[in-house]
C-alpha cells in the first residue's frame, strides 16, 4: 500500500514553511504527500519536489477548476480553452515536482449547478477538454485521475459510473478516475460494490472517513474497501484526505462547521497507522488462506 497524506490539511499552497512536516510524515510512516496546486509556478513546485525528495518521500498532486470562467463543461469554446490552459499549468506544476499523479475535480467548478442533469454535450466537452491534457501530462509522465464529486459540489459527475464513461470515451492510457470513499460513501447504492467492476478505471484513491474526518472513526467500511482494492490488485496511491477548520477558505469550500478529529498529530499518526493494520491483516489473511 503506497499511503499519502494531502497536504491541504495544513495550507493550499506549499511553501517552505510547511517543509519541516515531510520529515514528519516520513517519520510516521507515510510515503507520499499530496500537494494542492491552486497557485504558483513550475519552478516553485520544482523547489517544493526537491524537498519532498529530500525528505524520504514522492508525491501526487490534486488540481480544481477555480471558477466559472474555467469549466471543462462549457458550451463556450473560449471557458473550456480557459480550462485546459489552467490543467495544462497543473500538469506543468506536478511535473517540476516530480509528481506522478495529477487527480481532483478537475472538469467542473465547485459549487456551480445548472438545475439540471448534464447533457451530452457538456459530457463530450469535458472528454474532449480532458483527452487534450491527457496528452500534454502523457508527454510529461504524468497520470491524470478525475474525481466524482457528490451531488451538493457539482452535478456533471457524481458516481464512478459516470467517471467510468468519461474515463472510457477519453480513451487514453494515462486518464483515469480518482475513488474516493467519502463521495462514494454519499452517492453510491453499493459503495464497496462499484470497486470492482471500474478497477482498471481506478487511477488514484482518497481514504476519507463518512464525516470527512479520520479514517477508523466513522462508518466507511475499511476493510471491505481495502479488500476490494487489493483483490483487485490496486497498485497506486491512497491518500488520506481529511479536512479541518484551520484553513478558512478551505473549511467553506469543503464545508466544515466542526472538528472531526482531535488534533492534526491525531490525524497523522492515527490514521496512518489504523490504515497499515487494516492492510496488513488482509496480507496475514491472503498468507494464511
Amino acid at each position: 500500500m503506497r499511503l499519502g497524506l494531502n497536504l491541504l490539511l495544513w495550507s493550499p499552497v506549499v511553501t517552505p514553511a510547511l517543509f519541516p512536516r515531510f520529515a514528519q510524515l516520513k517519520a510516521a510512516g507515510y510515503d507520499g504527500v499530496e500537494l494542492p496546486l491552486f497557485e504558483g509556478t513550475p519552478e516553485h513546485y520544482h523547489m517544493v519536489g526537491e524537498a519532498v525528495r529530500d525528505a524520504g518521500l514522492r508525491c501526487t498532486g490534486l488540481a480544481i477548476m477555480p471558477d466559472a470562467a474555467h469549466d471543462c463543461s462549457s458550451g463556450d469554446a473560449a471557458v473550456r480553452a480557459a480550462a485546459l490552459a489552467h490543467l495544462t499549468w497543473a500538469i506543468d506544476c506536478i511535473a517540476a515536482a516530480g509528481g506522478e499523479v495529477l487527480c481532483g475535480p478537475f472538469h467542473q467548478p465547485l459549487g456551480v449547478f445548472s438545475g439540471s442533469p448534464p447533457t451530452a454535450d457538456e459530457v463530450a466537452h469535458v472528454v474532449e477538454v480532458h483527452r487534450a491534457a491527457a496528452r500534454h501530462a502523457a508527454a510529461q509522465g504524468v497520470t491524470l485521475a478525475v474525481e466524482p464529486l457528490n451531488r451538493f459540489e457539482c452535478y456533471l459527475m457524481n458516481t464512478v459510473e459516470a467517471a467510468a464513461a468519461v474515463v472510457d470515451a477519453v480513451q487514453m492510457p494515462n486518464y483515469g478516475m480518482l475513488y474516493d470513499t467519502f463521495h462514494a460513501n454519499i452517492e453510491e447504492k453499493d459503495p464497496v460494490g462499484v470497486i470492482a467492476p471500474h478497477l482498471a478505471r481506478i487511477g488514484h484513491v482518497h481514504l476519507s472517513e463518512n464525516d470527512r474526518g479520520m479514517p477508523g472513526q466513522g462508518h466507511i467500511p475499511w476493510a471491505a474497501t481495502l479488500s476490494a482494492l487489493r483483490i483487485g490488485g490496486y497498485d497506486g496511491w491512497c491518500v488520506i484526505e481529511a479536512f479541518g477548520r484551520a484553513l478558512p477558505e478551505v473549511a467553506a469550500a469543503t464545508r466544515v462547521w466542526r472538528d472531526f478529529f482531535h488534533s492534526d498529530e491525531e490525524l497523522v499518526t492515527s490514521g496512518h497507522d489504523f490504515l497499515r493494520a487494516q492492510w496488513r491483516r488482509l496480507e496475514d489473511a491472503t498468507a494464511t488462506a
